[in-house]
């Protein structure tokens, strides 16, 4: 089970002017590098989405099953988990019809261990496929990004600036320090 982003919100953690703020990057450039900064700040917080295991982008995400998880529990690798969005049944002709609400619901801890829990009756899928949409991120519906993780992304947008082609493109030290106390952990 693989989270398809379905929608997102166009704004990132950290804007182009916080970042040519912190940067020194003349005012009166007639923003010429804005977007090669736009793109710095975007290609940051992936990494540091990679890295934290957490959405810094809120988004609406589609989770697609071909069967109820037997357990009633379904793990899902988006934190953090904001809310249940839409549950239905996909027919083969690719029609969906919405199933009932109450039988799907976010689990207790959102951001730590995200997942689904089933209960009730839950229909015979039979061919059609399972849909459900979620929001999840920082942000947005969600909580606000922490601080740490906004730090990062402007700090590691600001060394890929300043070491462009310099360098492979590694996360530096720093910023993968400060994404360490938001890291979500395995099990």
């Amino acid at each position: 089970m693989t989270p398809i982003r379905a929608a997102t919100t166009p704004v990132e953690p950290v804007t182009v002017m916080e970042l040519r703020l912190y940067l020194r990057l003349d005012a009166d450039d007639g923003g010429v590098e804005d977007a090669l900064l736009a793109r710095l700040i975007s290609a940051a917080r992936v990494s540091l989405e990679t890295e934290a295991r957490r959405v810094l982008l809120p988004g609406r995400f589609r989770i697609a099953l071909a069967r109820w998880p037997a357990e009633g529990w379904l793990p899902v690798p988006l934190s953090p988990l904001v809310g249940l969005v839409r549950t239905g049944l996909a027919a083969p002709d690719g029609t969906i019809t919405d199933l009932p609400a109450g039988l799907v619901a976010i689990g207790p801890d959102p951001l730590e261990a995200p997942g689904l829990s089933f209960t009730g009756i839950l229909p015979d899928p039979g061919m059609a496929t399972i849909v459900i949409e979620v929001a999840a991120g920082f942000g947005g519906d969600g909580p606000p990004i922490p601080e740490d993780l906004r730090l990062a992304v402007l700090r590691l947008a600001a060394a890929r600036y300043e070491h462009r082609g310099d360098e492979a493109d590694a996360p530096p030290d720093d910023a993968r320090r400060l994404a360490a106390p938001s890291r979500r952990l395995r099990l």
